[in-house]
């Protein structure tokens, strides 16, 4: 049953991004969403994997009218993960996510201070989530969400596009 589910899933993603992202074009010019690395104490990273896409990503979503990006970072990391920021989050970058829409945009925040009582049941957005090394990430982790760790942790050269 699960493999029919993926499978019915990754079909349907196509059809269901276009629907949101003509939604998105009628309500807003533009689309601005967030993500975050967050790290732990090993340097292992918080993934999430939806129930409507196919992947795992980092946590995040879509920043809400009259609410800051470090606002909608801060919100969907408590929905996703019940993870509080305790500290400061850093601004890692902004990206044009341009496979999506040409006018959709992503800020991506790091997180190292937080507090986390437990990861939360699986529910009908988010099915899965965990800390994983990032030498042990899940086979389908999504290339944007391997890019934004790799440029974080290994330094790798910012890239301005999601990919």
């Amino acid at each position: 049953m699960g493999e029919r589910l993926n499978r019915v899933r990754r079909a349907c993603e196509p059809l269901l991004r276009r629907i949101f992202h003509a939604y998105f074009r009628i309500v807003r010019g533009m689309t601005l969403g967030v993500r975050a690395v967050v790290l732990d104490a090993e340097n292992r990273v918080f993934l999430v994997r939806h129930s409507y896409l196919s992947g795992w990503y980092l946590p995040g979503g879509g920043v809400d009218y009259g609410e800051t990006m470090e606002q909608a970072m801060r919100r969907e990391l408590k929905e996703e993960g019940d993870i509080d920021v305790t500290g400061a989050a850093a601004l890692h970058g902004i990206f044009l996510n341009s496979h999506i829409s040409r006018r959709d945009h992503v800020a991506v925040y790091v997180v190292r201070q937080f507090r986390q009582d437990g990861l939360p049941e699986p529910n009908r957005e988010i099915v899965e989530c965990g800390f994983f090394a990032t030498t042990a990430l899940p086979e389908d982790t999504t290339l944007g969400t391997r890019l934004r760790i790799a440029e974080v942790l290994d330094g790798r050269p910012l890239i301005a596009t999601w990919r």
